[in-house]
């Protein structure tokens, strides 16, 4: 894979042009474009990356390295651009082995590959419409939002050359998102053995946001129906979702219940739950927030509190949610594909309304 991004030579996995989007009728696709967050890879990219997260905001140099803190513990790197090449080698083949030879590209937000360099990649390989799909299901600012202005971004650095990009659509309720967080939460409470069932508490956990945030996104409803629907597949009663990786000021309110507040209170309210089951739902891959925010803070509250801390895997690779991926782009192939989405919210539209996931800074 060389620096762009790119994971096909270029000309190599092109379609005809003959294939349309039923939301834009007549317009064709020729490449496949997977958006990620990034991460460090080694200890010199760490502050660069924070930085980049940072946006321009400034912050102590004491703070900054608190921050990164965590990276130097493994090392100084984030497992997700790892995590990111095998989700890109089993779509590559996904999407192959089904006939759809997309040329397929990976940018990033903050680290390297760049969604610039992939973009621009895109356009010298002749690429003229791209479809983007977007590591978050669930919509929100820094989830949905900030990704597709990302992307704009990038395209206007590369000028009019730059191919148009249309992102799929949030997946939250997509049955084979759930069915494969469902067969992850199955495969984690078979490794209980034999505890029994009302000593388990199932934890759904996402990531925080500002309220302010969050009341301008459907991230709350699509977050709680996603819990449901997996919860109900596995005939499960008794679950929560929490949520974690707070990072902002004591002083703003942030979604609740926060760890490990909640867990507080559930050892003082309910002290025959021995067992927690964390399922983090808000995150697609074992990323820095799930392997040191809940398997290293998390598990050391669990174990001053006296519960057993278990955790089901997140989606990663998992076959159900790669054809998925294939589904969201076969919807916007052929006009007569089903629109999957399991429960009463339906699936996501398209292209999100205007005024949906405004920054809680803007004003709006």
């Amino acid at each position: 894979m060389n620096s762009s991004g790119s994971l096909l030579p270029p000309g190599e996995g092109r379609t005809s042009g003959s294939a349309g989007s039923p939301s834009r009728p007549g317009i064709s696709y020729d490449a496949f474009l997977l958006v990620g967050f990034g991460g460090p890879e080694r200890p010199e990219d760490v502050i660069p990356f924070l930085e980049s997260v940072l946006g321009g905001r400034k912050l102590p140099p004491e703070r900054l390295e608190e921050l990164a803190e965590p990276y130097y513990l493994f090392g100084g790197q984030s497992p997700i651009n790892a995590q990111n090449r095998a989700l890109l080698a089993a779509l590559i083949e996904e999407l192959h082995t089904h006939g759809l030879p997309l040329a397929v590209y990976w940018g990033n937000r903050h680290a390297p590959p760049f969604l610039e360099e992939a973009v621009q990649q895109m356009a010298d390989d002749g690429c003229r419409r791209a479809l983007a799909f977007v590591t978050s299901a669930f919509g929100s600012y820094p989830g949905c939002r900030q990704y597709q202005e990302a992307i704009q971004k990038a395209r206007a650095a590369v000028g009019p050359e730059a191919p148009e990009i249309h992102k799929l659509r949030l997946f939250f309720n997509h049955p084979g998102f759930i069915e494969a967080v469902a067969d992850r939460v199955q495969t984690a409470l078979n490794q209980l053995g034999s505890v029994p069932l009302e000593e388990v508490r199932l934890l759904f956990t996402a990531h925080s946001l500002p309220l302010q945030m969050a009341n301008r996104s459907p991230y709350q409803q699509q977050l709680q129906e996603a819990c449901r629907l997996v919860a109900e597949k596995l005939g499960w009663s008794e679950w929560q979702l929490v949520y974690q990786s707070r990072s902002g000021p004591p002083s703003q309110p942030w979604l609740q219940p926060e760890l490990p507040d909640y867990l507080h209170q559930l050892r003082r309210q309910q002290p025959q739950i021995r067992h927690l089951l964390f399922v983090p739902i808000g995150f697609l891959s074992d990323h820095m927030e799930v392997i040191y925010d809940l398997d290293i803070e998390t598990a050391g509250v669990c174990e001053e509190l006296g519960f057993h801390y278990h955790r089901a895997g997140t989606v990663g690779v998992h076959p159900r949610f790669v054809r998925m991926i294939r589904e969201l782009v076969l919807e916007r192939l052929e006009a007569q594909m089903p629109r999957l989405a399991l429960g009463t919210l339906g699936p996501s539209p398209d292209e999100c309304p205007a005024e949906c996931c405004a920054p809680c800074w803007s004003g709006k």
